[in-house]
């Protein structure tokens, strides 16, 4: 039997198992990885409301938040589209 193992071919057999039990693991580990940081992204309104208060104290221009607050709104829109076909 152990003669067997050190065939080239049996060898070869062992080794791709033993890559495809780590890549399966390493699936697994990126897709729980992955789920935590999908759960820490800030929504379009969150970062509209952090925005505003940047501005009431001043550390941005009306400018700069009319700007962001006119690509925020955009993507406020979409995150309600996408909750509004979720349900």
């Amino acid at each position: 039997m152990r003669e067997f193992l050190t065939t080239p071919i049996a060898s070869a057999v062992l080794w791709i198992a033993v890559l495809l039990v780590m890549l399966v693991v390493a699936y697994y580990a990126l897709r729980r990885f992955r789920d935590r940081i999908d759960d820490d992204r800030q929504t379009a309104s969150d970062l509209l409301t952090n925005f505003r208060e940047m501005h009431q104290e001043g550390d941005i221009s009306e400018m700069e938040f009319r700007t962001i607050k006119t690509v925020l709104g955009r993507k406020l829109q979409e995150e309600l589209k996408d909750a509004d076909g979720d349900e």
